[in-house]
């Protein structure tokens, strides 16, 4: 039987969290990065990406960041390639990178659903795909951790049908791809967050213009009254539970979704 110490111990893996500089993204590369991964932090904005692995090096950790646009084939192609010229292998896939524009149905346009369906969904079908053929070559098996919502499993607002489709998608794709993937010791989980606080969703309370009669701030206080737990989740609530499915804590796990939303959905 394994140590605690061992099996929490993510020494000498290499780690591509998607969208990894910000936020929930930013949480889980802090952890894995912690527990002793090398971690490829994949931002679509270079100076993001840049700072937040500036800020791991500066406590001791190990990362790097590659600017990529995760929805375009040839960037996530050029990811994978230089994560291996630079470290030789990759063993944790984290899918994070995500957007949530809350627009109502009768506001959006084709290019709106487009546009998150190609960042929340396409993305992760990529990113797994040229990931896998990597880890399937590897033959030292992986672990790939796709980020859901709870939105995946009931909607939570009004104007979110892009996103929950997106999500829906995801959690789908998950279990199909954990029973293709299994037989090369490739695990693949979701972790579905409830509603976390980051300085995205604060900008995208601000920035948001509802129609007339739509309350967003009513909206947030019925939201916040829905959490058992009495408060939002902060992006290390997730990224605790990425370092469990991407250790040897979650050995006998795969297809699974863990919900992480303090109570939303007991309601």
């Amino acid at each position: 039987m394994e140590s605690i110490n061992s099996l929490l111990d993510l020494s000498g893996k290499v780690a591509i969290v998607t969208g990894g500089a910000k936020g929930i993204g930013y949480g889980i590369s802090y952890r894995l990065a912690e527990a002793g991964a090398t971690v490829v932090m994949a931002s679509r904005t270079a100076s993001d990406g840049e700072n937040a692995a500036k800020d791991l090096l500066g406590k001791g950790f190990k990362a790097t960041a590659i600017a990529t646009d995760v929805s375009q084939e040839d960037q996530v192609r050029g990811l994978v390639s230089e994560t291996l010229k630079r470290f030789g292998g990759i063993d944790i896939l984290v899918n994070n990178a995500g957007i949530y524009p809350t627009i109502p149905l009768s506001h959006m346009s084709l290019a709106d659903f487009d546009n998150v369906l190609s960042i929340n969904l396409k993305s992760v079908f990529l990113c797994t795909k040229y990931v896998s053929d990597e880890m399937i070559k590897g033959k030292r098996g992986g672990r790939i951790i796709n980020i859901t919502s709870i939105d995946a499993l009931h909607p939570s607002s009004i104007g979110l049908a892009h996103y929950d489709a997106s999500k829906h998608g995801v959690w789908g794709f998950t279990k199909n791809i954990a029973l293709e993937l299994a037989p090369h010791r490739i695990w693949v989980n979701a972790i579905a967050p409830g509603g976390i606080l980051t300085p995205g969703v604060r900008k995208l309370q601000e920035l948001t213009h509802m129609p007339q009669g739509v309350d967003t701030e009513k909206m947030m206080d019925e939201f916040l009254s829905r959490i058992p737990m009495g408060r939002m989740g902060e992006p290390d609530d997730i990224g605790k539970v990425a370092l469990f499915l991407a250790s040897g804590m979650s050995s006998y796990m795969t297809g699974s979704q863990i919900v992480v939303d303090g109570g939303v959905l007991l309601r």
